[in-house]
């Protein structure tokens, strides 16, 4: 198949730094192999206004006075008979085509779910150079533009792709974006300056003027920022909303102040906009200019205003509480079933658990336990960082395995945390399995295959794993902090009522206690464990009760 072939601008020099006016090429219908034009688009160089001094002011009073350099002309709005209500949603990620962790899982099932809603939605990620060849041979070129980066124009290609009823959008630039690693360069700043600038250059070559732009971690930041910068007198933006994720507070995109002008492109006024605690920060960015800011559970939302979970933006989130809401994620229950999960050493359900059964002996046999399925097998999957709660499993591992039960961890991360483990595989050969990395088929064999899911994490916004894990019927046990503790009920053998197991504090004891409460109800009270179990199976998470919460939010931009 024919490789998609891209081609990068060199970076030029503008004599004005808020030049805003590109030359976008007309859509061209073309194949994923056709190479970018060799001529360079001609770009109108819009007077500088003069530099107004000012004291300091609110953030809403220097919005206000943002002006945009002249254009030439707007494209104009396009009208539609009973207009369904439109949605870019904007990700430095999303699955099937390029994942790190969870943002992409909720970018690749969050739009779709709103699509099969009504709604009118696209997605646009960058171009990643390690996007797979049975994507990229799909993808149909549709235009170019050129974006400014204060004194930079940089090429940007863009190409399309239809999948599961959402159009999907890759922005290319080959100098940003074929790359090692997805993220984590030394320009990582202007590489998503650049993607967030691009999502609102190539609107006029997609020809989608979106309602809602819906943008996500400090990778699309700076789009509401920009929205309300440089395209509010464009009347195809003119009325668009925005809302900023925020998926994880820990990483918010900080760089020096310098870039704010040399880079972003912004003046005197419109820097405070991004600029926190001495640096320019996208995330700061995106919760001032939103209209609304979310988080991905309840509880997340309320603990990021406090120093010890908020990472240093605790107290912008303070000021502008008024505007921040929870909404836990979701898991899609199709692609999450064990009725028909291909990896299963055999398929099961709520109604057929002795297969379930079926699937634990099949891996201890595979992994080299003992088989017997009176003995609890304990899993844990996820990235091994102290974030995910490692250091207490390593401190509280001997008391685990003394319990009785069979423990399998599988992830990567930190390599202590990996020699750890194997570590403990040396000393535990016939309890303990380290499996290093990450494999989709060892993880479902996993969900199926244990009856305890430990998860400890020291924050965790949302979490998808215990979600996963109950719907596979393994009981969760989990800290209460964020996403985990919204989602995870905890057993009341009083009334029977709850979904697993829970700890509040971060430390080794209460980790370990609630464990040997698990453990315990296995051995002891074998009733009571498949009540929970039922329960857990019977939790109903899937991304259609969540998507109806965010069309809500979406319609309470425009009250």
């Amino acid at each position: 198949m024919p490789n998609i072939k891209t081609t990068t601008s060199t970076t030029k020099k503008a004599t004005n730094s808020t030049t805003k006016k590109t030359t976008t090429n007309t859509t061209k219908k073309a194949s994923a192999s056709t190479s970018s034009p060799k001529t360079t688009a001609k770009r109108t160089v819009a007077k500088k206004p003069e530099e107004v001094k000012v004291e300091a002011k609110k953030v809403e009073e220097i919005k206000a006075e943002v002006k945009e350099p002249v254009k030439e002309e707007a494209p104009k709005e396009t009208k539609k008979e009973n207009k369904k209500l439109s949605v870019l949603f904007a990700a430095g990620e999303a699955a099937p085509f390029i994942k790190t962790g969870g943002l992409a899982d909720v970018a690749g099932t969050l739009p779709r779910t709103l699509a099969k809603k009504g709604l009118d939605v696209i997605v646009i990620i960058p171009l990643y150079g390690q996007i797979k060849e049975e994507y990229r041979r799909d993808m149909k070129f549709i235009g170019f533009t050129y974006v400014p980066l204060a004194w930079r124009n940089e090429y940007c290609g863009v190409f399309k792709y239809e999948f599961d009823g959402v159009k999907w959008y890759f922005l290319d630039n080959q100098r940003y974006f074929n790359r090692a690693k997805v993220y984590g360069e030394a320009d990582d700043g202007e590489r998503f300056a650049f993607f967030s600038k691009a999502i609102l250059e190539s609107l006029k070559i997609i020809d989608f003027y979106p309602d809602i732009i819906h943008a996500n971690d400090w990778h699309t930041g700076m789009v509401p920022v920009y929205l309300d910068c440089f395209y509010r007198d464009f009347e195809y933006t003119r009325n668009t909303k925005s809302i900023f994720t925020i998926h994880n507070i820990e990483f918010q995109g900080k760089y020096d102040r310098y870039i704010t002008g040399d880079l972003l492109g912004l003046d005197n006024n419109q820097a405070e906009l991004v600029s926190y605690k001495g640096l320019a920060n996208y995330m700061k960015g995106g919760i001032e200019c939103a209209n609304f800011v979310t988080t991905v559970s309840y509880t997340y939302a309320s603990e990021i205003l406090d120093s010890y979970f908020g990472y240093g933006m605790e107290d912008i989130l303070r000021e502008r509480q008024y505007k921040l809401r929870g909404i836990i994620n979701g898991i899609n229950n199709d692609d999450n079933n064990p009725l028909t999960d291909k990896f299963l050493f055999k398929n099961y359900s709520l109604n057929n658990l002795n297969d379930k059964i079926q699937n634990k002996l099949e891996l201890q046999k595979a992994l080299g336990l003992e088989q017997n399925a009176d003995i609890p097998l304990i899993a844990s999957v996820g990235r091994l960082t102290h974030q995910k709660g490692i250091d207490l499993i390593l401190a509280g591992m001997d008391r685990i395995i003394a319990t009785g039960a069979q423990v399998v961890i599988l992830g990567s991360g930190d390599a202590n945390y990996e020699n750890a483990l194997r570590g403990f595989q040396a000393r535990y050969g016939d309890k303990f399995r380290a499996i290093i990395g990450f494999s989709v088929d060892m993880a479902s064999k996993l969900y199926a295959g244990s009856d305890l899911f430990l998860m400890p994490s020291k924050f965790e916004p949302c979490g998808l794993s215990q979600m996963i894990a109950m719907r596979y019927g393994s009981v969760p046990i989990v800290r209460e902090t964020g996403g985990l503790k919204d989602t995870v009920i905890p057993y009341n053998h009083e009334t029977g009522e709850g979904v697993g197991f829970t700890f509040k504090t971060y430390n080794v004891e209460d980790m370990v206690y609630a464990v040997e409460r698990a453990v315990g109800l296995f051995f002891d009270y074998k009733e009571d464990f498949h009540k929970v179990l039922v329960n857990a199976m019977s939790a109903d998470y899937d991304w259609s009760n969540v998507a109806d919460k965010y069309i809500s939010l979406y319609k309470e931009c425009f009250n």
